[in-house]
């Protein structure tokens, strides 16, 4: 890190004694985020008792949602919610592309993109030599190969999970088209994807985002949005350093959030961290025990 780079640093630090942080996420995204993890676990929660209706757990919860017909409905309500959250992401993509990048090969192949590149098998490649001591820790960017894995983990799952969710939900317009054996089609497809979408996302995905020595026991940026400006300088120390060197870093400087909020924001987290995992391990016990 250069002379100047540090005298920088030390600049946008040091505020009266309270640090500001960086702003990472806007309120949207962080809304947005948080449509997603509720309406996620609520489908994980009603279509997995389905799935396993036979099980035990499955008709406990059933009953808390007042019967299978009764989780159907809840079903249907937070694929709903989901289908509005990817819509309104894509329309602020375009919002986005329109203000800041201005085309869209900016947008997608910029420096900033979400698509795999050659800097993230380059990532990958050092990671592994890190992992096993032969290499230093990559100096990642705004985003990761994993984040970006896990961002179009989603555009997969909208695909298949929600076109053969659309045609459970209505057989008889579907049918007009398609044979009628394509519902039984539907049926595998829609209930097998989601329960490889449940065990990635509980498992893969919250190992990546808060289970990682540094992050553990959780990582709670997604949800307030700030990280203290130590924590982005170790995180995403490319991104860091190419916005002290532009001299744009103290743009994105923002007051910490008070106690209570944080607070708030960890008990969310808390509760999700928890459902999630009770799910993992109700499916593998179905699946170890009590599959048909």
């Amino acid at each position: 890190m250069s002379k100047e780079t540090t005298n920088q640093s030390k600049r946008v630090n040091g505020h009266a004694g309270i640090k500001k942080q960086f702003q990472r996420f806007s309120r949207l995204n962080r809304a947005l985020h948080a449509l997603m993890i509720v309406s996620f676990i609520s489908l994980a929660l009603t279509g997995m008792s389905l799935k396993f209706a036979y099980t035990g757990w499955a008709s406990f919860l059933s009953r808390l949602f007042g019967g299978f017909e009764s989780a159907g409905y809840i079903h249907r309500l937070a694929a709903i919610v989901m289908i509005g959250v990817f819509i309104v992401h894509i329309i602020d993509l375009v919002r986005m592309k329109r203000k800041e990048f201005l085309s869209w090969r900016a947008l997608l192949f910029g420096k900033h993109t979400m698509l795999l590149n050659k800097s993230d098998l380059r990532d990958l490649r050092d990671s592994i030599k890190w992992f096993v001591g032969k290499g230093e820790r990559p100096k990642y960017g705004r985003w990761t190969y994993w984040e970006k894995f896990d961002y179009f983990a989603v555009f997969w799952g909208i695909a298949v999970i929600g076109s053969t969710g659309m045609m459970l939900w209505f057989p008889e317009l579907f049918t007009r088209v398609f044979p009628g054996w394509a519902i039984n089609v539907a049926t595998i497809i829609h209930s097998d994807e989601a329960l490889l979408a449940t065990g990635f996302i509980f498992t893969v995905h919250f190992f990546n985002t808060h289970l990682r020595p540094e992050k553990f026991p959780m990582d709670i940026v997604v949800f307030t949005g700030r990280m203290s400006v130590e924590e982005f300088r170790e995180d995403k120390p490319k991104e860091y350093e190419a916005l002290v060197a532009s001299g744009e870093l103290e743009k994105y400087l923002v007051e910490p959030y008070p106690p209570i909020v944080i607070r708030a924001v960890r008990t969310f987290g808390w509760t999700a961290l928890t459902l999630g995992f009770s799910i993992v391990l109700a499916i593998i016990y179905a699946m170890l025990f009590a599959y048909r």
